[in-house]
């Protein structure tokens, strides 16, 4: 991997879910005695210069911060709560990203493996010009939470959610993606239930 890829690279990574079936904060679960969102930006940062953590509530985190990773407040879009899902929180932070390239990372991701990533990183500049993301997928879709987006979609990410739309899926389905070799799908396991962490 070149010097060169990591400087082409931001980072987003978002914490803005209610974590209502988890029944505690999720980005604070502690995994291997590291909080979960920390876990997941430590990783972020050994792809990307600047990491961003999106989220209504940068107080709650401010402890946990890493070096280098910087909040960027989620707000309500007018007249809706907040609740209006991570495609929204994606936007808003890709408004302040300048580099070509964004990794998306959701908070809750325990089997992250730096080396995949790494790996995917590699092959951005191999990715046809057409493409707006290079993503993982899986029977259901496309997995939004865990690759690559280029900047320059961010016009037509904020013409879906102006017109109402909040589904990442629905939002791909668009465009043309290219797909990332996942040999191992259990990297991107996330941790909903504490059935689910039980696993991790």
């Amino acid at each position: 991997m070149t010097i060169n890829s990591c400087s082409k690279l931001t980072a987003i990574v978002l914490a803005g879910g209610k974590s209502s079936r988890m029944g505690q904060d999720k980005a604070l679960i502690p995994i291997q005695g590291v909080p979960l969102l920390q876990r997941v930006c430590s990783i972020a940062q050994s792809c990307a210069d600047t990491v961003y953590i999106v989220t209504p509530w940068p107080e709650r985190y401010q402890n946990l911060l890493l070096p280098g990773c910087q909040f960027i407040r989620e707000v309500p879009l007018s007249g809706e709560p907040l609740a209006h899902g991570p495609l929204v929180g994606f936007a808003q932070g890709l408004a302040e990203v300048q580099t070509d390239w964004v990794l998306l990372l959701a908070c809750d991701l325990p089997r992250l493996r730096v080396e995949v990533l790494q790996n995917w990183v590699t092959r951005l500049d191999r990715v046809g010009d057409n493409a707006i993301a290079a993503l993982a997928d899986h029977p259901k879709g496309w997995e939004p939470l865990c690759g690559f987006y280029r900047r320059r979609c961010l016009p037509q990410l904020l013409e879906f959610i102006n017109q109402g739309g909040r589904s990442f899926q629905q939002w791909l389905r668009q465009y043309p993606i290219e797909v990332l070799p996942l040999a191992e799908p259990e990297m991107l396991f996330n941790c909903n239930t504490p059935e689910d962490l039980a696993k991790s």
